[in-house]
């Protein structure tokens, strides 16, 4: 008798873009304020940091205990944090004291697939 189980596969999630790529054609004014919510975001140094942090840490979600290390004060990453989350950049899930941050691939792919298209 075994033990293993089988687990169902999840199928991707669709990418559901911002806006169209900038060379399609111009962006409504809804497109053009959700995606300079997203870019005003990433436009700080400490946010982008965080941002790549997380993004880059293994298995793609970080604890903020591991990247708090940004040379400012913890309620400082915690507002930075708060700002990416309202952007749409990041997901955030409570575990017990500790919050665990996630890059949002959908969005992140979309902004790359806008910016992809140029030059």
């Amino acid at each position: 008798m075994s033990n293993t189980k089988v687990l169902p596969l999840l199928e991707p999630e669709a990418v559901a873009p911002c806006c169209p790529p900038l060379t399609e054609r111009p962006l409504t004014a809804e497109e053009a304020e959700r995606t300079a919510a997203m870019f005003k975001a990433l436009g700080d140094p400490v946010r982008l940091r965080l941002f790549s942090l997380v993004a880059s840490h293994e298995g793609g979600e970080a604890c903020v205990c591991d990247i708090s290390d940004v040379g400012v004060s913890q309620p400082t990453v915690s507002h930075h944090l708060k700002k990416l989350r309202e952007a749409g950049l990041l997901t955030s899930e409570r575990r017990g004291t500790w919050v665990y941050y996630r890059v949002e691939p959908s969005v992140v792919a979309a902004m790359g697939q806008m910016l992809g298209t140029m030059g």
